[in-house]
């Protein structure tokens, strides 16, 4: 079983039975007189009346948030009634310890007293309690006290999504091409004989090709950057604003009291 602090913030927690059948809210959980052990949960049973019943501690777990016992639902809507007062008399203990078919000790009762020394200890107290079971000589003043944690939950998700985009590229890439010039030179004595060499009155075809360059276009990927996620903690503070309750004792009467 998990420490007993930890056990004692299963108050308010959702119990289910060994099949996760849900059994009810747990109102209150109930110590070892002598070793201060988690024993007995109080369980409300909300599909059952609002009824309430005693449930062992002895194999029960956490599950998630909820609380998983060993029992079946029918052995705990079915358990015993005990009224919840504070304590468990030997008596109801065993009573219990039997409906659950768990082994029970005869020595001294581990949330209550045996049934031979309750007596004696209400001989000894002062006064009476006159508004449900006898307790003993001192009223128990309880309150409420905020604890405050943090839990991880998710706010959100990031993700790297690559998708191709088309744009238009513009640059400018020079060009060359042929022309043809005509050049025109007077007949001297160097080139008479070339220009006679044809006969005097000829009819004559010459040709030249001509060339250009032309634009090709060509594509290529090339990497250009690495990218990645990470994820930086960021510290801020929150105001956190709870109503606690606490319990007051005061003396009613005629007599003089030390109100101390």
């Amino acid at each position: 079983m998990p420490e007993t602090p930890e056990v004692l913030e299963w108050r308010g927690r959702t119990a289910v039975d060994s099949e996760g059948e849900k059994l009810g809210k747990i109102e209150e959980i109930y110590l070892d007189a002598e070793t201060e052990r988690p024993e007995w949960a109080l369980v409300k049973l909300g599909s059952f009346g609002g009824k309430s019943a005693f449930m062992p501690l002895e194999g029960v777990r956490e599950d998630g948030e909820q609380v998983k016992a060993p029992f079946s639902k029918e052995q705990v809507k079915d358990a015993p009634s005990v009224d919840p007062d504070g304590q468990l008399s030997q008596q109801e203990e065993a009573e219990l310890y039997r409906h659950y078919g768990l082994e029970y000790g005869e020595g001294r009762s581990g949330s209550g007293l045996p049934e031979g020394d309750a007596d004696a200890t209400r001989d000894e107290t002062v006064g009476r309690d006159t508004s449900g079971p006898e307790t003993d000589s001192a009223m128990t003043r309880s309150e409420e006290e905020l604890k405050v944690g943090t839990t991880q939950r998710e706010t959100g998700r990031a993700r790297l999504k690559k998708y191709i985009v088309t744009e238009e590229v513009q640059t400018t890439v020079p060009v060359q091409r042929e022309e043809v010039r005509i050049e025109r030179e007077p007949i001297t004595d160097a080139n008479v004989g070339d220009a006679t060499a044809g006969g005097d009155l000829t009819e004559e075809e010459h040709e030249v090709t001509l060339s250009a360059e032309e634009v090709v276009v060509d594509k290529q990927v090339v990497p250009k950057e690495r990218v990645r996620m990470d994820k930086d903690t960021v510290q801020e503070e929150r105001q956190v604003s709870e109503s606690v309750a606490k319990e007051q004792i005061d003396i009613e009467g005629d007599g003089e009291a030390d109100r101390r």
